[in-house]
């Protein structure tokens, strides 16, 4: 089915973001998953090529869009060649930036806006930590007042581009009296005493990926370093965490859809008893089912970006999406791995790598589980 969601300048940025792949990103493919990061330099070349900006202000910058496709068209191109470069650069320019464009203080947004867009800032933001996962209000981080500064302790897990960040978004308690309403961000910046960025972490899928844990102890953040008003970190995750799910969504379906067109043409031509194995009914039957799973889930999927750059998407629509298109990811990729027999389980085919990366996607972001509270919740169940 045609989709009808993208106009011609967003398939101009397509079309460059296309060949910054094939130019930059594909020849250091191998390259970051042995180094378990992205080099500074393709940051830095992808700060030229204007790729982090987006929603950033021309006076800081950015490009001062307001469309959200742009950031949509972004990462389906990055899902399409890579899981992993999808999620470290969707971090840095499509889930962080909105906190410091919305929260942040005049000097704040000078400080530090520009080196995001450019790469040479590259950020993270800090929620999980080892005991919680998806509970974000139950976090254990610290920050305790002192004179202008806070001082602050704690761990955060899981952070993708936790390893080289020279800012994180760290979201801290400040307030163990008020629950969820005791919870402050704070900007820490790399070279802060008592900030340590810790080893990269050995994943199952996703090695390109930079991910590792933060470690704080007694660092001393000025309150000019603090990010909204006190006490309001949490609602302000919330509020920003449909922009991260609708955004995860998009990549899990052109992640999947990515690899189910390599798949279908290895059916033609892969044979297998005199015959091309997708001519085997069975196999006919399933890549039908297939294609008919990513066209419906990215039908659905488009609508909530266009709902969302209209400033009308729902934490539960977001959280629909981003269940389901993680599961469908998931069945999706299982069966092409399948159709390529035993070399869908040699590292060396894409099929294999695609499918370990995509076992997180029902994981973080908020877990699937989480993801059907939020929606059972929303039936007054």
């Amino acid at each position: 089915m045609p989709r009808h969601i993208y106009e011609e300048d967003h398939e101009s940025l397509r079309k460059s973001a296309l060949e910054f792949v094939e130019r930059t990103l594909r020849p250091r493919e191998e390259q970051m998953a042995e180094q378990k990061s992205i080099g500074r330099e393709v940051w830095l070349e992808a700060g030229r090529q204007g790729f982090f900006g987006f929603c950033i202000p021309e006076e800081y910058g950015g490009a001062g869009v307001v469309d959200y496709r742009f950031n949509a068209v972004l990462t389906e191109v990055w899902a399409g060649f890579n899981a992993a470069v999808s999620s470290c650069f969707g971090i840095h320019g499509d889930v962080c930036p909105p906190y410091i464009v919305d929260l942040g203080t005049e000097e704040q947004k000078r400080r530090w806006l520009p080196g995001i867009a450019s790469g040479e800032l590259i950020i993270a933001i800090g929620m999980t930590e080892p005991s919680g996962g998806s509970d974000l209000a139950a976090l254990k981080t610290t920050a305790v007042r002192d004179g202008d500064d806070w001082v602050l302790n704690g761990s955060k897990t899981f952070i993708t581009n936790g390893y080289q960040a020279d800012l994180v978004i760290v979201a801290a308690r400040t307030d163990a009296s008020k629950g969820a309403k005791g919870i402050t961000l704070f900007m820490v910046e790399r070279g802060m005493a008592g900030f340590e960025n810790g080893r990269k972490l050995d994943k199952v899928g996703m090695p390109e990926s930079d991910t590792a844990e933060l470690f704080f102890e007694n660092v001393r953040v000025p309150d000019a370093n603090r990010l909204g008003p006190e006490g309001l970190g949490f609602i302000a995750m919330m509020q920003r965490l449909p922009q991260e799910r609708v955004g995860s969504a998009v990549n899990n379906v052109n992640h999947a859809k990515a690899i189910l067109e390599e798949t279908i043409q290895y059916a033609k031509e892969r044979k297998a008893f005199g015959q091309p194995i997708g001519a085997f009914q069975y196999n006919k039957f399933l890549l039908a089912e297939l294609v008919t799973k990513i066209e419906v889930t990215q039908s659905f999927v488009d609508e909530c970006v266009l709902a969302h750059g209209r400033g009308e998407l729902s934490a539960v629509d977001a959280a629909k999406a981003k269940w389901w298109s993680a599961q469908v990811q998931n069945d999706v990729l299982d069966s092409c791995l399948q159709l390529h027999g035993g070399y869908g389980y040699m590292n060396e085919y894409r099929v294999a790598r695609a499918w370990k990366d995509a076992r997180v996607t029902k994981i973080w972001a908020g877990s699937n589980e989480i993801m059907k509270e939020l929606i059972g919740r929303d039936l007054g169940l």
